[in-house]
């Protein structure tokens, strides 16, 4: 793997390419005429991209806060057993994901590292595979693009399925029981993959990550600007007003949007950390995370537009389709939303797509639309094991290469492929 593996900027690059080339010879369409899509789409996703990175940026900051960063310590610091912290940073990915897939995918990263650093012979490489695989649960959970969209009135899909309530999505029995089996079965399993022979362990330097975040220098002689850098008064107060719309929001029945929780990540870490020149301090020290996002999305954006405007991506989800059955048609949503997730990581754009085809069949077929709906959730979810725009913020967090964590990810994408597949075609059999 490590002869192998290319930095995941030259794979977005490859896969650009390859995107290029299947249009010209599967639709037909002029390699002039691709480049000119490509071109035009770099820029579509601009306003989501932000919204991503402020997601990924103020999860990592409302991580750094001191009562957050001590619990995690603390936590971090009950561990003694390589085996059981595989466990535990799995788990606290794949909780923190379910609650809001931004903030999971942050913490599994920090936690993992803070493990590294407390637990003697803990191999690094693996911790970091475990907290990232944790994400694998996001589609479950409340913050998952697709159940929020079917359940938000306006939607785009609304003319095809209705409006469907998170009840039948993300708290159906079939839905809960998948991730709790989920989150049994895939700490076990990466427990298992932890090095017996010590000679193959790799630990963290933990002089280089000793020190994560930096403390603000203070001034010898404050000055009026420093003093109000360093203001609780500032910190809090802004912080409490902040709290006080989003209440006032919550109450009102606001729906929990990406930039409703991006505004309350983003000031509940403002409160948390009660001085504004701390907080930035953070702000500074995660905006690494989030470089990969900013130079590649543009690069997934222009997969994107080549494969909606050729239409690439409503053929590879006919072809699927078309053999399917009202029964088997959740499983070949699941199946062609794996595939087309690798060259379109992103739920919400690849459901713009994917979602009003499989919508189409299910009416035809008489399948469940929910249960199609979510299957494509599920593919989704389930490729990003392998594709390596999301694991982006776990490497700049801990250093690593994605050589050093793929090998474990693509087992884990066998098992999780297993669990999901019995899943969507458990459901797609019952509400046939």
């Amino acid at each position: 793997m490590d002869r192998y593996l290319p930095d995941p900027f030259v794979i977005a690059i490859f896969l650009t390419v390859a995107t290029m080339a299947l249009a010209v010879i599967v639709r037909g369409t002029s390699p002039l005429k691709v480049v000119d899509y490509w071109g035009a789409g770099l820029w579509d996703l601009l306003a989501f991209s932000m919204q991503m990175t402020l997601v990924l940026l103020s999860g990592y900051v409302l991580a750094k806060t001191p009562p957050v960063d001590r619990f995690l310590d603390s936590l971090a610091s009950k561990i003694y057993s390589p085996r059981v912290a595989i466990v535990t940073a799995t788990l606290v990915a794949g909780v923190g994901s379910w609650l809001n897939w931004g903030f999971g995918l942050v913490m599994g990263g920090i936690v993992a590292q803070k493990l590294a650093m407390n637990v003697k012979g803990l191999h690094y490489p693996l911790a970091i595979a475990a907290g990232y695989s944790g994400f694998a649960v996001f589609g479950f959970g409340i913050s998952a693009p697709v159940p929020l969209l079917l359940a938000t009135p306006g939607s785009f899909m609304e003319k095809q399925v209705g409006v469907i309530p998170l009840s039948e999505t993300v708290f159906t029995p079939q839905m809960l029981l998948t991730t709790l089996v989920t989150l049994i079965i895939l700490p076990l399993f990466n427990m298992l993959l932890h090095p017996t022979d010590p000679s193959k362990v790799r630990e963290i330097d933990r002089a280089a990550y000793g020190t994560v975040v930096a403390k603000p220098a203070q001034d010898d002689a404050p000055t009026i600007a420093s003093r109000l850098n360093d203001s609780r008064v500032v910190g809090i107060g802004f912080g409490l007003i902040a709290m006080v719309f989003a209440a006032r929001y919550c109450l009102k029945g606001g729906a929990l949007n990406l930039d409703m929780v991006n505004f309350m990540l983003l000031f509940l870490a403002v409160l948390l950390f009660t001085r504004p020149s701390a907080f930035l301090t953070a702000v500074n020290d995660g905006v690494k995370i989030v470089t990969g996002l900013i130079v590649q999305y543009p690069f997934y954006a222009g997969i994107m537009a080549i494969l909606s405007a050729t239409g690439l991506a409503v053929a590879v989800a006919d072809a699927f389709g078309a053999f399917a059955t009202a029964e088997s048609l959740p499983f070949w949503s699941f199946i062609s939303a794996g595939f087309l997730n690798i060259f379109m990581p992103s739920g919400g754009g690849q459901f713009a797509v994917q979602g009003p085809v499989m919508a189409e069949a299910a009416t035809a077929l008489g399948a469940d639309q929910a249960a199609t709906a979510m299957a494509i959730q599920i593919g989704d979810q389930w490729t990003n094991m392998i594709q390596p725009f999301w694991i982006l913020p776990a490497l700049a967090i801990s250093g690593l290469k994605l050589r050093d964590v793929m090998g474990y990810l693509v087992l884990i994408l066998v098992v999780l492929g297993i669990i999901y597949t019995i899943s969507v075609l458990v459901w797609g059999f019952l509400l046939a």
